[in-house]
């Protein structure tokens, strides 16, 4: 889709495209955490004859996130995703090291959910055999499209699933590595999370996203323990259980206006989602007015 700019009449903005690899891969690390929300670890991390173009960690889910950046499209995503991968999972403890050394702190193997590990391939296109290619429910693999325009503009944009339901073990049957990493490495999805409930809950699910997701900008992020709904960070996180789910707003004690006083304060207890306030929901009683608390915590978290 064209985009113009607003001057006496509509004005076209143009594409810049970037020369260099290496351009896109400075600008994505001096932005990672604006950017994909990561903490940046290392730029070209070399390993048993791998070069990582960009270590990564991923607080929220504690886990290891490998950037890749590429100007051709001649490469398999399956192949190189699978290959860094294997390269983690057989390396733990360099990979540690690896953080602890550069960012002066003491991560232990026991803190890192190798479970949520990923890579991401961050190019200005793929080919769409590339994009057909993560069509798998269970892939640990992104793909992202890095776009310059020539009003100093950028770009990021994730290629989405079209609708994945296969499970890259059945094309992997004969595929030890693929095998391998599958047993270890599990991709979380909305559908999943809705399993552990009855029809009704799940049908409140979706009442109760659709008017958060009218809200504004928010994009639903399947997570191992719960579903964060994320503008420029979470806004709402989600938690499905059998007979209701349970919801955090991402704001802390005393940011709240909360008039009716339904959320509890969490605050001093442990619990799953981002936020100090929470709530128990099995009915759409006063959905109206949880909107108006959603609201206050989407404003709070798309500055």
């Amino acid at each position: 889709m064209a985009l113009f700019r607003i001057t006496d009449k509509l004005k076209i903005i143009k594409k810049k495209p970037f020369i260099l690899e290496k351009e896109i891969q400075s600008l994505t690390e001096d932005n990672l955490q604006c950017v994909l929300h990561l903490e940046f670890v290392k730029s070209e991390f070399a390993i048993n004859n791998f070069r990582i173009d960009t270590l990564s960690f991923d607080n929220e889910s504690k886990s290891f996130v490998i950037i890749e950046y590429k100007r051709d499209k001649n490469f398999s995503v399956i192949d190189q995703g699978y290959a860094y991968l294997s390269l983690m999972l057989n390396n733990k403890a360099d990979f540690i090291l690896e953080y602890n050394e550069n960012k002066n702190e003491t991560l232990k193997r026991n803190d890192v959910d190798w479970s949520q590990s990923k890579v991401m391939f961050i190019s200005q296109g793929f080919t769409t055999y590339q994009r057909e290619a993560i069509n798998f429910k269970d892939l640990p693999i992104e793909l992202w499209e890095v776009s310059r325009f020539d009003n100093d503009t950028i770009s990021y944009e994730q290629i989405k699933k079209s609708s994945a339901q296969e499970s890259i073990k059945t094309i992997s049957k004969s595929d030890n590595a693929i095998k391998k990493i599958a047993k270890e490495i599990k991709v979380y999805t909305e559908q999943k999370h809705l399993e552990k409930t009855n029809e009704e809950i799940r049908d409140l699910y979706f009442k109760f996203k659709l008017a958060i997701m009218n809200l504004g900008e928010i994009e639903v992020k399947p997570k191992k323990l719960y579903l964060a709904f994320v503008s420029s960070s979470n806004v709402v996180d989600i938690v499905i259980q059998k007979k209701a789910f349970k919801i955090w707003l991402n704001m802390q004690k005393g940011e709240l206006d909360d008039p009716k006083n339904i959320m509890r304060d969490v605050s001093s207890t442990g619990h799953w989602g981002n936020g100090d306030y929470e709530l128990m929901i099995n009915s759409d009683e006063n959905l109206e007015y949880i909107l108006s608390l959603v609201k206050q915590s989407l404003k709070r978290n798309s500055k």
